[in-house]
């Protein structure tokens, strides 16, 4: 098998995974906690955790401003198999071609630095990249394939990973909010969930008692209504319904 042909098949079995595999990470950071608790970076604990919870949220952000202007048949979260009806290149994929997977790495990064263990963030960061370069080789594959030409034109002006500062193009479509309240409000509250936890671990580890600061415990509570609140309005109400995304 050629390299061409490992990359696309490797890339294809993570792309099917992909929302499995980083979980991986929450027993890794647990570990790294257990076996090497400190902080490398010394600010105050509520300092950190707004950097890190920043960091998070700029990635959800990233998020938003995709699926907020998307089309259909593009930016899905199939699972099976590489679908595309038409190749967006406007608005945020007029300065970056992956901006869903750039969006998914800060989400992560933001977990990631609060364990506060600079071997863990870069071992974790180099697998992110390796995970992600493979996703992205197989994607490009595919459109590649069935797009050509318009493809290979969009592909010269938008860089794969990390955004140019210029060459925006206005979106088609009008920003969607509730596509967007329809779809990521799993993610906020999984940065909630995840975030909660490890303050948890990390109190324990220092103190030897369950606590949780006041700011992850508001945090976790602000996430878990939004999450209530808007499962429900889509499991049982048309509200957050849109025609043809």
């Amino acid at each position: 098998m050629s390299l061409v042909e490992e990359f696309d098949k490797r890339g294809n079995w993570f792309f099917k995974h992909r929302s499995y595999l980083p979980v991986v990470l929450y027993p890794l950071a647990t570990l790294i906690l257990i076996l090497e608790f400190k902080q490398d970076v010394k600010l105050p604990e509520l300092s950190w955790s707004i950097i890190c919870l920043a960091i998070s949220l700029l990635g959800l952000l990233i998020r938003i401003l995709v699926i907020g202007f998307t089309p259909k048949g593009t930016s899905g979260r199939n699972t099976a198999k590489q679908v595309a009806e038409t190749v967006n290149t406007k608005g945020i994929y007029s300065v970056v071609r992956h901006p869903l997977y750039l969006g998914n790495f800060l989400m992560w990064l933001g977990i990631i630095l609060y364990v506060n263990n600079i071997w863990f963030a870069v071992s974790t960061i180099l697998l992110f990249w390796l995970y992600y370069e493979r996703i992205m080789f197989a994607e490009e594959q595919f459109l590649k394939g069935k797009f050509g030409e318009q493809y290979q034109k969009w592909s010269m002006t938008a860089p794969p990973f990390f955004p140019k500062l210029k060459g925006w193009q206005k979106p088609d479509l009008e920003f969607s909010l509730k596509n967007v309240l329809k779809r990521e409000y799993n993610g906020l509250f999984a940065l909630g969930i995840s975030f909660a936890y490890l303050n948890v671990l990390k109190n324990y580890l220092a103190t030897e008692q369950f606590m949780i600061t006041d700011f992850w415990l508001y945090t976790l509570i602000i996430t878990f209504l939004i999450f209530i609140i808007l499962r429900t309005l889509k499991k049982t109400t048309r509200v957050l319904h849109v025609d043809g995304r």
